[in-house]
């Protein structure tokens, strides 16, 4: 009998073992618009022929696929004792409360009550979303917006960090 893939994989070392980790993937219609947008280039080449057509429709799927692939790309993770969001490092002990934002409160805090120093990571998409105060007194960062399927889960993994930390 062979070993199971989970017991022969090597255990993380605790604490580097996310508490949390989501990708902010593209919405489905994102990649048909993707798809409709390389068959769009083949047409635009068919009038010079099969081959202009298919390279045509072969670069604009390309094309399209990378762009939406990229955009939907961004990642979040408590990692650490750090909060990871895109290009983003922030140590747990930076940062202050975290509140969950509904769909409604998220656009009000992307729109009006948004700060321009604010670090902001959200997606049209994801409706609800995290902001997290920002309590180093070197950073001029006041908070941190993060867009999230699953903002529950965001904010109980910084709390858990915050409290392994403590204790």
């Amino acid at each position: 009998m062979q070993p199971s893939a989970s017991s022969s994989a090597p255990s993380p070392a605790p604490g580097t073992a996310p508490h949390f980790d989501e990708r902010l993937t593209a919405p489905r219609s994102w990649w048909v618009i993707a798809g409709l947008l390389g068959l769009s280039g083949g047409l635009v080449m068919f009038p010079l022929g099969t081959v202009p057509m298919l390279g045509g429709l072969i670069v604009a799927a390309v094309l399209a696929g990378a762009a939406v692939s990229s955009y939907g790309s961004a990642r979040i993770r408590v990692v650490a004792g750090s909060l990871v969001a895109g290009d983003a490092r922030i140590p747990v002990s930076a940062l202050g409360t975290a509140e969950v934002l509904d769909a409604e409160e998220a656009r009000a805090w992307r729109m009006h009550k948004a700060d321009p120093r604010a670090f902001m990571l959200m997606r049209s998409y994801v409706p609800r979303a995290v902001r997290v105060d920002v309590t180093d007194a070197s950073d001029p960062t006041p908070y941190v917006y993060l867009s999230s399927r699953e903002p529950e889960a965001l904010v109980a993994a910084l709390d858990a960090v915050r409290a392994d930390a403590q204790g």
